[in-house]
């Protein structure tokens, strides 16, 4: 009985850190970091559902990585393999801008190890 009250709290404990790895799926805008740390910081979904593939795909944008803008503001950064899909998923796109994506995974605080990602 000790040990299962032990795991609740450590459960509860890891859970109110952000540090629970869990299986989650967002939706928003695929953007590149560069960018979307703007838009995030005053949840722009109007900028965010106007930014342009073609600005996302420039070498500093791609190097700098890429998130999706959820509805509520929250950004969500994805992993390294995260990154290559979105890049692929941005180059196979025909939409000039407001990429709107699902992307599952693997979730931790507000970073996401990328599984799938879906364009809309």
């Amino acid at each position: 009985m000790k040990t299962f009250f032990r795991f609740i709290t450590i459960a509860g404990l890891l859970a109110a850190f952000g540090c629970l790895v869990y299986a989650a799926s967002v939706e928003g805008f695929l953007v590149d970091r560069a960018c979307g740390a703007k838009m995030a910081s005053s949840n722009d979904q109007k900028s965010a559902a106007g930014h342009a593939r073609e600005c996302a795909l420039m070498p500093n944008c791609v190097k700098s990585g890429f998130g999706v803008l959820t509805a509520d503001g929250t950004f969500v950064t994805l992993d390294d393999a995260g990154n290559q899909k979105a890049e692929a998923a941005l180059k196979a796109s025909k939409k000039a801008d407001g990429i709107k994506v699902e992307v599952t995974g693997a979730q931790s605080g507000s970073t996401m190890k990328v599984t799938a990602i879906k364009i809309m």
